[in-house]
C-alpha cells in the first residue's frame, strides 16, 4: 500500500513538472513572437533630406512677399506651368504660385533645412499635390520639364547659369530678383518696393554674343 501511494506521488510529481516546463516552454515562443526586431533603424522610413553636400552658392535671403507676387505676374504663370525656383529658400515662390494660380512647381535647395522648412510651408498651405522641394545642386539640375525659372542668387552665379538657361525651350520665361545676366538684356525690368525685378524670354536663336 505505501509503495501504491508513493509511486502516484512520485508520478504526480513528474507529470506536474512536465505541465510546467512545457508551459514556460510556451510563454518563451509566445514572448519570442511578439518581441520586436532587434535591428529597428532598418524598418524606420528614409529621411527626405541628406547632410549638404557643399557650401551654398548664395547666403539665405526670403525674397519679400510683393516681390514674389510682383515676379509671378510679370511671368503670367498659369495652372499649365511648371516653374522652377533655383534657390528656393522657404518655397515661398512655388507656393505661392500653386497657391494662386494652380501652377505645378519644383523648389531646388542645396541645404537641407531650407528643404524642410519648403516641405512644411507646402503642407501648411494645403500645395503638397501641387508642389516638390528637391534637395540638390542647381547646377546639377534638370531644367527641361520648366516653363518658368524664378532666381535670386548673385551676379556670378547668374552668369555660369546662364548658358544652361539659354538652352531651355524657346519660350521658357526667366525672372530673377535682383541680378541680371550680364549681356543677356532683359525684355522687362521693374521696380517693387524699392527692389529690382528683371525679366527674359529664352530665344529660338541665342544671339551670337551669347553662344
Amino acid at each position: 500500500m505505501f509503495k501504491k501511494i508513493l509511486l502516484s506521488l512520485i508520478t504526480g510529481v513528474s507529470v506536474t513538472t512536465l505541465a510546467i516546463a512545457g508551459c514556460t516552454a510556451q510563454q518563451q515562443d509566445s514572448a519570442a513572437e511578439v518581441q520586436p526586431p532587434i535591428l529597428t533603424a532598418q524598418t524606420e522610413a528614409p529621411t527626405t533630406t541628406q547632410p549638404q553636400e557643399r557650401p551654398g552658392d548664395v547666403p539665405y535671403v526670403p525674397t519679400p512677399q510683393p516681390v514674389v507676387d510682383a515676379m509671378l505676374q510679370v511671368a503670367k504663370v498659369g495652372k499649365n506651368d511648371v516653374l522652377y525656383d533655383l534657390g528656393s529658400g522657404d518655397g515661398r515662390i512655388v507656393v505661392t504660385a500653386a497657391q494662386k494660380y494652380g501652377t505645378r512647381g519644383v523648389g531646388i535647395d542645396i541645404n537641407p533645412e531650407r528643404i524642410q522648412e519648403a516641405n512644411a510651408n507646402a503642407q501648411k498651405a494645403g500645395v503638397t499635390d501641387r508642389v516638390k522641394f528637391r534637395q540638390q545642386d542647381l547646377f546639377q539640375t534638370d531644367l527641361s520639364e520648366a516653363t518658368v525659372i524664378t532666381l535670386y542668387l548673385l551676379p556670378e552665379v547668374n552668369q555660369k547659369l546662364r548658358p544652361e538657361l539659354l538652352k531651355l525651350k524657346p519660350g521658357t520665361r526667366i525672372v530673377s530678383h535682383a541680378f541680371d545676366m550680364g549681356d543677356w538684356k532683359p525684355q522687362q525690368t521693374l521696380q517693387v518696393d524699392g527692389k529690382t525685378i528683371y525679366y527674359w524670354v529664352v530665344p529660338k536663336e541665342v544671339p551670337a554674343n551669347l553662344r
